[in-house]
């Protein structure tokens, strides 16, 4: 069965408006494919960001930077920078391997 083909109409109401001001603060001239790149790169982060942020107020029943509400049993922990867990994957030292470490790095002749 053939696909429906969108008209311009279709594409034009899928995507919103976007306010010239809006516009006018990430152009300010002439602007480079990298320019352009990373313009679109940093308003994706924050939209992204303002939406899940929404998202998480929405289900935990409070805004961020409000008030948890008395009967809420969850809560926001805080933001921390991304973690690339290399010390949760280093063993601990043990007694053992501590020893065996002390024997491979002594001197053969001692």
């Amino acid at each position: 069965m053939p696909r429906k083909l969108k008209t311009a109409t279709d594409a034009q109401t899928a995507l919103p408006s976007i306010p010239k001001e809006l516009i006018d603060q990430f152009v300010k001239g002439p602007m480079t494919a990298e320019a352009v790149h990373a313009a679109s790169a940093a308003f994706k982060k924050a939209l992204i960001e303002r939406a899940l942020g929404a998202e998480l107020g929405h289900h935990l029943g409070y805004a961020a930077g409000a008030v948890r509400p008395e009967d809420a049993t969850n809560h926001r922990n805080g933001k921390s920078g991304r973690q690339d867990g290399a010390d949760r994957r280093r063993p601990a030292a043990t007694g053992d391997s501590e020893r065996q470490r002390r024997q491979l790095c002594a001197d053969p002749d001692s």
